[in-house]
């Protein structure tokens, strides 16, 4: 029997057909997403194409994609304006006015284990209902990007399930149920949400008779394909950075740091995302004329500290800190210091204190770290493996490059073909452990830049 499992990223939609009883991958495909901070859902569908073959041969098939994105529909089903995504930050003020409106960031945490920031689908709809009143009065149904592809794949009808509605804002992990209040609010008026399925479910059947798992959010598609018990931590660098944990409690953070989210079994992931994280490299690189190996090269030619340069890599804005209107900064340059070996240091320290610091906010959340994985396209790079376990202050394990998140979604559609309680046992992805000498002088002085920086106007976008 085989499954098969579809990542619906941000950059790209990546398939793997794996055999349903170990895991084993026998075929890939992918194909690129269009770059922005928008996107018409159609286009993921269009990615699916060099999949079709992949997707046809499989017996059950799961969608794991990019959480947050609000796909807003009309009455016929129609996609009423292209689905504004996670890193879209324009909704920001709209978050913090939700916020206030429903009696502060302790209310919010405790009504749906999330303060919304301007990723969270909530604050998104406010935004419309705010800047494109026709729009939100068309809209009639709200799905996340994974619940339109599981429904043009075939669903019975719209479903998601519990870890990708815990992103939304407007649905609450603690109870199960969504919290109708807050979505209307955020509207202006009422509308369909998914039927939030059971872990593992049949929702449906494709067009070539596979059956259809509810599917989930990218971070918990990641949980599953690595295998994550508690105690497990998971750095994760792609386009956005995340730090998460499956749990057995909830979490409530009031700080908003943690995003008190569900995870695709049952149990929980508290979680912590930044806005930037791979692209920090991409953006180094150009920088320095170079490509991400070199500079992995350069980085690790440069001493620990980078000869004092600094880097706040808030180059998109950022998400955790939320300073959705920040702009990075290198700083500490002098004649001596600005050698092309030193910016590339700095940027894969700095990357990696952006990291540290949220895997740190999970510990006020009860999580009891017992290992460190770190995984993503920006853990190929050798200058990041060598120097996480220094700045993140604990040993390092390193699963071998794969496809997690389509991983993740395979297991759940095995899972789903299989009829039992719990996902299949698959065996753990080979990996290598990295240790070092911490640098809590990097760490320290990315601190004293990171807690600078807002009280500087200079340093934000117009």
């Amino acid at each position: 029997m085989l499954v098969a499992g579809i990542d619906s990223s941000t950059q790209s939609a990546k398939a793997v057909l794996c055999r349903a009883e170990d895991g084993a991958v026998v075929a890939e495909a992918s194909a690129p997403h269009p770059d922005g901070t928008e996107c018409d859902p159609a286009r993921w569908w269009d990615a699916l194409g060099p999949a079709r073959e992949l997707l046809a041969r499989a017996d059950a098939v799961a969608v794991a994609a990019q959480q947050h994105g609000m796909v807003a529909l009309d009455d016929a089903g129609t996609v009423v304006r292209p689905a504004l995504l996670w890193n879209d930050t324009r909704s920001a003020p709209q978050a913090r006015a939700l916020v206030e409106e429903f009696g502060g960031p302790g209310a919010w945490a405790g009504r749906t284990g999330s303060v919304p920031l301007a990723s969270f689908t909530v604050s998104k709809l406010r935004w419309m209902a705010e800047h494109e009143p026709g729009h939100a009065r068309r809209t009639a149904r709200v799905l996340l990007p994974h619940d339109w592809l599981t429904w043009r794949l075939g669903a019975d009808e719209p479903v998601t399930d519990r870890g990708d509605a815990s992103g939304t804002g407007y649905w609450s992990p603690a109870t199960g149920r969504y919290v109708p209040e807050l979505a209307r609010a955020a509207l202006g008026h009422d509308f369909e949400p998914p039927r939030v399925a059971r872990p593992g479910e049949a929702v449906g059947r494709t067009a070539d008779g596979a059956l259809l798992a509810p599917g989930t959010g990218d971070n918990m598609g990641a949980a599953l394909g690595l295998g994550l018990r508690p105690g497990d931590v998971v750095v994760s660098i792609g386009t956005s950075g995340t730090a998460f944990a499956v749990a057995d409690e909830p979490a409530a953070d009031p700080s908003g740091l943690v995003a008190g989210f569900a995870d695709a079994t049952g149990r929980f992931l508290p979680l912590v995302c930044t806005l930037n994280a791979a692209r920090v490299l991409s953006a180094a690189a150009a920088m320095t004329g170079t490509g991400l190996a070199e500079l992995s090269a350069l980085a690790l030619a440069a001493e620990p500290g980078a000869g004092g340069v600094t880097l706040l890599p808030y180059l998109e804005g950022e998400r955790t800190p939320d300073r959705p209107g920040a702009t990075g900064l290198l700083a500490g340059l002098t004649t001596a210091n600005a050698t092309r070996e030193n910016i590339a240091r700095a940027a894969v320290e700095a990357l990696l204190c952006s990291l540290a610091d949220a895997a740190r906010h999970l510990e006020g959340q009860g999580v009891r770290p017992r290992r460190t994985l770190l995984v993503g396209g920006g853990a190929r790079s050798e200058a990041v493996r060598v120097l996480a376990p220094a700045i993140l202050g604990t040993a390092v394990t390193v699963p071998e490059p794969a496809e997690y998140v389509a991983l993740g979604a395979a297991r759940q559609a095995a899972w789903a073909l299989a009829g039992t309680p719990g996902p299949p046992d698959w065996p753990a992805a080979p990996a290598t452990e990295y240790t070092a000498d911490p640098l809590p002088d990097v760490r320290e002085r990315y601190a004293a830049l990171r807690d600078a920086a807002p009280e500087l106007d200079i340093w934000r976008n117009p």
